[in-house]
């Protein structure tokens, strides 16, 4: 019974859990936004919410012989591969922070975290107003 449980607010976790990790790395960004050659940072959201709901395995660890070995299963589904930013203007000390960028892409994911308390909420609301009925 715990696992349909469990099952039932699985989707939810994730996404609140990559959200509130995709938090962290724009605040990061933003706290960096002065640091000469700091390279923003920051993940694919879709993908890395489908790889840790689907449980497939994401990327390959870095072999440098054939006969390393690679997992069966992710790594860490809540830890998605990090990748730099593009910026649109370069900066002379090699900042890639944009803060426009940042600042809307914070606001975003904000919103998006409090859609997805509200979605779980829900949820709890839903499966305790069905044990109060049996």
């Amino acid at each position: 019974m715990l696992s349909k449980i469990d099952n039932y607010f699985a989707a939810q976790e994730s996404a609140l859990s990559l959200r509130a990790r995709r938090q962290e790395v724009l605040a990061s960004n933003i706290a960096n936004a002065d640091t000469p050659q700091y390279k923003a940072l920051d993940f694919d959201f879709r993908s890395a919410y489908e790889a840790a709901v689907s449980g497939k395995p994401t990327g390959t660890l870095k072999a440098t012989d054939a006969r390393h070995l690679q997992p069966q299963s992710q790594i860490d589904p809540l830890s998605p591969q990090m990748l730099y930013r593009n910026p649109y203007q370069a900066s002379i000390d090699g900042n890639t922070v944009e803060m426009d960028t940042e600042m809307r892409e914070f606001a975003d994911n904000a919103i998006r975290y409090q859609a997805a308390i509200t979605f779980m909420q829900r949820r709890v609301e839903g499966l305790r107003n069905a044990m109060q009925s049996q």
